[in-house]
C-alpha cells in the first residue's frame, strides 16, 4: 500500500510538472495581461513598467523557474484581475464545482444501474430497446444543446415552467432572512453554512435546489447513456459465465443471482470508468456552467482565458490534474477492496 501511495505521488508530481509547462508555454498565445489590467489611456511607458514589475519581460526558463520555486511553497501566483492568490480564488468557486458534479453522478447512480441490469436481464422487452435507442440520442447530443434545450422546456416554458429560475446559483439569503422584518430565521441554509466554515452552499435552501436540477441534469446527461450501456454489456456478459450458471442450477434466487453474482462483478469495470469520468465531469463542466452562469470553476477558467489571467490559468489546470490523480487513485482502492485478487502494485495475487 505505501509503495502504491509512493508510485502514485510520483506520478502527481510528473502530471503536474507537465500540466504547468505547456500551461506557461501557451500563456503568450493568451493575449496581454497588461492590456486587462488598464485602460486604454495608460501610456506605453506605464504598461511597460507594469510588465517589468509582473516578470513579463523575463525569459521562459527564469519565469516558470520562479513560479515553480513559490508553488512548492504553496504560492500559485496572484490573479491580475482578482488582484488576490489564485488559490484562494479557486477556492471560492471549487464549492459550486464539487456540487454540480456530485449532483449529476448522483442522477448517474440512480439511473444508470437499474436501467442498465433491467435492459441486461430483458435485452428484447420494448422498454429496453427504449433506452439503448434514448442513450444513443443521449451520447450523440452535445452537452451545451441538452442545456438550452431543458432551459427552454422547463424554465422559459414551452409547456410548463418549473423552474423560472435557471441561471447562477440562487442565495440562501432567502432563505435565512423572513419575509416579515428582516428578522434571521435560523434556518437550514444559515445553519449548513456556519458548519462548512468557507465553504458556503445554497444546496440547503428550496431556492438553491430549484437552480441545481437543470444544470445537474444537462451535465449528467453526458455520462448516464454511456454508463447505462456499459452496465447492460457488463452484466450480460456476466449473466453467461459459469458461476452465475452455477448459481442458477442450486435453485437460488434469480434476484440473488441478479443483483448479488452478477451485479457485484459488472461494477468491477464500471468502477473505473466511473473514476476516470469524474475528472472528465469536471473539465465538462465549463460548457454547463457557462450556459446556466453557474459561479464554479469552469466559469471563472473562461474568464481568466478572456482576461490573460495567467496565474489563475495555470492554477486551474494543475487543480483539475489533481482531481484525475486523486479519484485515479482512490478508484484503483476502491477496486481492489471490491476485487481482492487484484493487488495494486500489479503483481498477480
Amino acid at each position: 500500500m505505501i509503495a502504491f501511495l509512493i508510485k502514485r505521488l510520483m506520478h502527481a508530481i510528473l502530471v503536474m510538472f507537465i500540466i504547468s509547462v505547456l500551461a506557461f508555454a501557451i500563456q503568450d498565445n493568451l493575449g496581454d495581461p497588461v492590456q486587462q489590467m488598464v485602460g486604454q489611456s495608460v501610456p506605453e511607458s506605464e504598461r511597460e513598467a507594469l510588465r517589468e514589475r509582473l516578470g513579463l519581460n523575463d525569459p521562459f526558463l527564469v519565469q516558470y523557474g520562479r513560479f515553480a520555486l513559490n508553488a512548492v511553497q504553496g504560492d500559485f501566483g496572484t490573479s491580475y484581475f482578482y488582484r488576490e492568490p489564485a488559490l484562494d480564488v479557486i477556492a471560492r468557486h471549487l464549492p459550486a464545482t464539487l456540487e454540480l458534479v456530485f449532483a449529476s453522478m448522483l442522477i448517474i447512480v440512480l439511473f444508470s444501474v437499474p436501467i442498465g441490469v433491467y435492459s441486461a436481464i430483458k435485452p428484447r422487452a420494448m422498454l429496453s430497446r427504449f433506452f439503448m435507442g434514448v442513450s444513443i440520442v443521449g451520447i450523440s447530443v452535445p452537452v451545451f444543446l441538452t442545456a438550452i434545450i431543458l432551459i427552454q422546456i422547463f424554465s422559459i416554458g414551452i409547456t410548463i415552467t418549473l423552474f423560472p429560475e435557471s441561471t447562477g446559483w440562487g442565495s440562501w439569503l432567502n432563505d435565512f432572512f423572513s419575509t416579515e422584518g428582516n428578522m434571521p430565521s435560523f434556518g437550514r441554509g444559515y445553519d449548513l453554512v456556519q458548519v462548512f466554515g468557507h465553504w458556503e452552499t445554497n444546496l440547503a435552501t428550496w431556492n438553491g435546489l430549484q437552480h441545481l436540477v437543470l444544470p445537474s441534469i444537462a451535465l449528467a446527461s453526458i455520462m448516464l447513456p454511456l454508463f447505462i450501456r456499459l452496465i447492460r454489456a457488463e452484466m450480460m456478459e456476466v449473466m453467461q459465465s459459469d458461476y452465475v450458471k452455477y448459481a442458477r442450477a442450486k435453485g437460488i434466487s434469480m434476484r440473488r443471482v441478479y443483483f448479488v453474482h452478477a451485479l457485484k462483478n459488472t461494477m468491477l469495470p464500471v468502477i473505473t470508468v466511473g473514476g476516470v469520468q469524474i475528472g472528465t465531469m469536471v473539465a465538462y463542466a465549463i460548457l454547463t456552467e457557462t450556459v446556466f452562469q453557474w459561479p464554479g470553476m469552469g466559469l471563472m477558467f473562461l474568464d481568466a482565458i478572456n482576461r490573460a489571467d495567467t496565474p489563475l490559468i495555470v492554477s486551474y489546470l494543475m487543480i483539475v490534474g489533481v482531481i484525475f490523480v486523486v479519484t485515479n487513485t482512490i478508484v484503483d482502492l476502491v477496486y481492489g477492496l471490491v476485487n481482492p485478487t487484484v493487488k495494486l502494485t500489479g503483481k498477480p495475487a
